[in-house]
């Protein structure tokens, strides 16, 4: 077997793994929209549109963005920044709630 061969199979090996994180999103969006038809209480809409985006999310940053194949330290900074947002997205959530006191008191 040649290289130009070798590389040939790598290639379509490539492709059929894009291929199917393809189908998987698209899965997911329908997935998505059967969801938003069904009469579900609020925050469980919420909670189950939330993983469902974070599902396509990680499937869009680890094959598309290359992130699986990207250095630990990486990884570890996009956690860092994930953790940040999240911190940030709960703040607000926490004076509405009257866990936390609104600023400034």
């Amino acid at each position: 077997m040649s290289e130009a061969d070798v590389a040939t199979e790598e290639f379509k090996q490539h492709i059929k793994v894009y291929v199917m994180v393809f189908v998987a999103l698209g899965v997911l969006t329908l997935v998505t929209v059967a969801v938003s038809y069904l009469e579900l209480p609020t925050a469980a809409a919420i909670t189950v549109a939330m993983i469902v985006a974070t599902v396509k999310a990680s499937l869009v940053a680890g094959y598309f963005m290359h992130l699986l194949s990207e250095e630990k330290v990486i990884l570890w900074l996009l956690a860092l920044c994930a953790a940040f947002f999240v911190t940030l997205m709960l703040v607000p959530l926490a004076t509405m709630v009257g866990i936390a006191p609104l600023w400034p008191l």
